[in-house]
């Protein structure tokens, strides 16, 4: 074990994989909201659209709101394991911006689309399009969060 915070083996191995399950929704819930949902809504008329939409994105919002502290301090907590800011990889350093960079994300999107179009009698297109386009960010920072992690660990 490292100079880091002391923790028995188990309670590590809990900490990664609250890290890990929490990264795998955030990501892997953005890319279906992205990449599946969203096309699949062309199906429906517009207001329908806009109504199944919204509902998806507040769950989805909602539980990212619980996730998204977890995967910080998780990841903070690991570093710390690992003996601090000032040895840790720049892989390590890439993701934690990375991460970051995912939260400030996901605050644009919540403060500003989905309140825009959570609060419109008649949500725009423009406002699910400016959703998208910050999601799509969340994806490639959560794709390249998990390159990192697989080049700071090596095989």
């Amino acid at each position: 074990m490292s100079d880091g915070v002391r923790m028995p083996h188990i309670l590590w191995s809990l900490v990664l994989t609250l890290h890990i399950a929490g990264m795998a929704l955030w990501v892997g819930g953005a890319t279906y909201a992205v990449m599946i949902l969203r096309p699949s809504l062309t199906l429906l008329d517009k207001t329908q659209r806009s109504a199944v939409h919204l509902l998806t994105l507040k769950r989805f919002l909602r539980v990212i709101w619980h996730i998204m502290p977890i995967v910080l301090i998780t990841g903070w907590l690991m570093i710390l394991h690992e003996g601090g800011f000032a040895v840790i990889p720049w892989t390590t350093n890439l993701m934690q911006l990375l991460g970051l960079i995912m939260a400030g994300l996901f605050l644009r999107v919540f403060y500003g689309p989905y309140r825009k179009a959570s609060r419109a009698m008649r949500p725009q297109q423009a406002t699910f399009d400016s959703i998208r386009s910050l999601m799509l960010g969340v994806v490639a920072c959560g794709v390249l969060t998990i390159l990192c992690a697989s080049l700071g660990h090596g095989l």
